[in-house]
């Protein structure tokens, strides 16, 4: 599988959390569990994404740009994961950050499809691609299977 397939994947996987989280209420159970597994997800795909395709691509010069970008937007992401880890769950500052945090990567999910994943199918080769597809599928595997976060 080439990795824009791979990513999109875990892609789908995010969007429904945050769909999920967002649909919760208060200090409950269900939004405890969810964020946890969000951040989690979020987590590992940043650290299996930049490995794997956003390294690829500082190398090449017309998507090192695009490349550094990203890699500063997940940043920002983690940020928001702090911000509303640390406010009460059944805050209105909580849903706030919440909803900013789903803002932010929702924008940056969508630019990677439609901008990105483009660019990188016309400077990876077929086998770059989905050699670095396995690469990153194995690497999500590993940490979903280890619990790292």
């Amino acid at each position: 599988m080439k990795i824009d397939q791979a990513i999109k994947l875990d892609h789908a996987i995010q969007r429904d959390l945050f769909e999920q989280l967002l649909d919760t209420q208060g200090d409950s159970e269900d939004r405890h569990q969810l964020f946890k597994r969000l951040t989690q997800e979020l987590a590992i795909h940043a650290d299996a994404e930049e490995r794997y395709f956003y390294v690829p691509l500082i190398e090449i010069d017309s998507t090192q740009d695009d490349a550094r970008h990203g890699i500063a937007e997940h940043h920002e992401i983690e940020e928001l994961v702090e911000k509303v880890d640390q406010a009460e769950m059944d805050s209105s500052a909580w849903l706030k950050h919440a909803k900013n945090l789903a803002d932010k990567a929702l924008h940056h999910l969508a630019e990677e499809e439609q901008d990105y994943f483009p660019k990188a199918d016309k400077v990876l080769s077929d086998e770059q691609a989905k050699e670095l597809g396995n690469q990153y599928l194995n690497a999500m595997k590993d940490a979903r299977k280890n619990g790292d976060n």
